[in-house]
């Protein structure tokens, strides 16, 4: 009963349009961790103030690309978007709240820019609010009509 209630999905054929963007965006994403973890992942992790850098860079890249191949199915969606949810919520708290701010907090540090404040914080954000309003989007409608969840919904 359960597993029904997870693949449930709505019938809307313009929920793939959603679906490739999460998708395509945490699949690039996570697999940038592991090719350029300097940059990417470890460093840029380490650079943010976040504890063991290596560990949770590769873990997060791990995530964003088994989910992103998930969400691009449309296999198991609502389940896949719960860890990306949780990604793009500590990437807002850990790196754009200090640029509302304009001060490092809780060990997390704040990038040089030229502004600081609300306007510069939307502006930096915009990728990140992009991805977790598309995959709370996802958590609602499910993987839409061209997805593997309706085909075995409806089974």
């Amino acid at each position: 009963m359960q597993l029904k209630k997870l693949i449930q999905t709505d019938q809307a054929k313009t929920t793939i349009l959603i679906r490739f963007l999460v998708g395509v965006v945490f699949l690039s994403e996570g697999i940038q961790k592991f090719l350029y973890p300097e940059f990417r992942g470890s460093g840029r992790f380490e650079s943010i103030g976040i504890p063991f850098p290596e560990f949770t860079g590769y873990f997060v890249g791990g995530f964003e690309i088994v989910c992103g191949l998930l969400v691009l199915a449309g296999f198991l969606t609502r389940f896949a978007v719960i860890p990306l949810i949780i990604i793009m919520l500590t990437a807002l708290f850990t790196t754009k709240l200090p640029i509302l701010l304009g001060t490092g907090f809780w060990g997390f540090s704040l990038r040089e820019l030229n502004h600081y404040g609300f306007l510069s914080m939307m502006h930096e954000s915009r990728n990140d609010l992009a991805m977790l309003i598309g995959s709370i989007f996802l958590w609602f409608t499910g993987g839409g009509r061209w997805s593997l969840d309706y085909r075995m919904s409806q089974r």
